[in-house]
């Protein structure tokens, strides 16, 4: 493996799943750059900023190009309601060839803010994982009190054949097992650091080194000493800190694993 996080004793984590168009920039005097300036002096040296509305893209495509060391996915969320016109397979595909796109998603399925007929949604998740695979490249999975159809559908549809990550994830070691059984990587956000996060400590200690990612979510889930202001990619060394000490062992260490990982997963990813 390579020493990914330990470049002569610096610091070198990936924030693996952000949204950098929705950051509250107030404090950077609405500069991004500012931002990930930060960033990198926290140590971040790669971020996947990831869609939700595809009319957003020309942002994020406008963001990777600007920046180096920053990929981006093409997806639609789960959470956007049925719209007048829901993406095709072939549609996600053209939208996905460009250079600086790594991934798919994020895609899956939340029963916690929607109610009613989800046939849609269901729908909308087969779409991203056929573009996936006919890209042949990974998914980004969001899943919210819908563990047991997310992953029967992943199943159904064969998303082992790609993989990818399970985002944000706070489910139990059973649905832990179940998405590493079928190719994917578990990603934890700062909720990992709340006090009563128990059952997601408990999947932090327990996931394999080399199943692991660490992600903000932001300006989502800011981890603690931060929980309630607005997060950004550069606290995702607090979730670092925390996991490794979780874990029993070193930051730099967690960092070389989790940064090997993110390079793995997603292939395309330039650092």
């Amino acid at each position: 493996m390579k020493n990914y996080g330990l470049r002569g004793h610096v610091m070198y984590l990936v924030d693996s799943h952000c949204h950098l168009d929705r950051l509250d920039l107030s404090r950077y005097d609405g500069d991004l750059s500012k931002a990930l300036e930060e960033a990198k002096l926290q140590g971040v040296g790669h971020i996947l900023t990831v869609s939700v509305i595809l009319p957003d893209l020309p942002k994020l495509l406008h963001i990777a190009e600007t920046y180096p060391n920053i990929s981006i996915s093409v997806g639609l969320h789960p959470d956007d309601p049925a719209i007048p016109h829901e993406p095709t397979m072939e549609e996600l595909v053209a939208l996905a060839k460009h250079e600086k796109v790594v991934a798919i998603g994020e895609t899956g399925l939340d029963y916690y803010r929607n109610e009613g007929d989800l046939t849609w949604q269901r729908n909308r998740f087969r779409q991203h994982i056929r573009a996936a695979k006919a890209l042949k490249k990974p998914l980004i999975i969001h899943t919210r009190m819908a563990k047991e159809d997310t992953l029967r559908i992943l199943k159904e549809e064969n998303a082992s054949d790609v993989g990818g990550v399970m985002h944000c994830f706070t489910e139990d070691w059973y649905a832990a097992k179940a998405a590493m059984d079928l190719n994917f990587y578990i990603s934890i956000s700062g909720i990992v650091t709340f006090k009563n996060a128990v059952e997601v400590q408990d999947v932090a200690k327990k996931v394999p080194l080399d199943r692991l990612l660490i992600e903000t979510d932001s300006p989502y889930l800011a981890p603690v000493p931060y929980r309630g202001k607005s997060n950004e990619p550069s606290y995702v060394r607090k979730t670092a800190e925390f996991i490794a000490d979780l874990r029993g062992i070193s930051v730099l260490e967690l960092a070389d694993h989790t940064t090997h990982n993110f390079f793995t997963c997603f292939k395309e990813a330039k650092r």
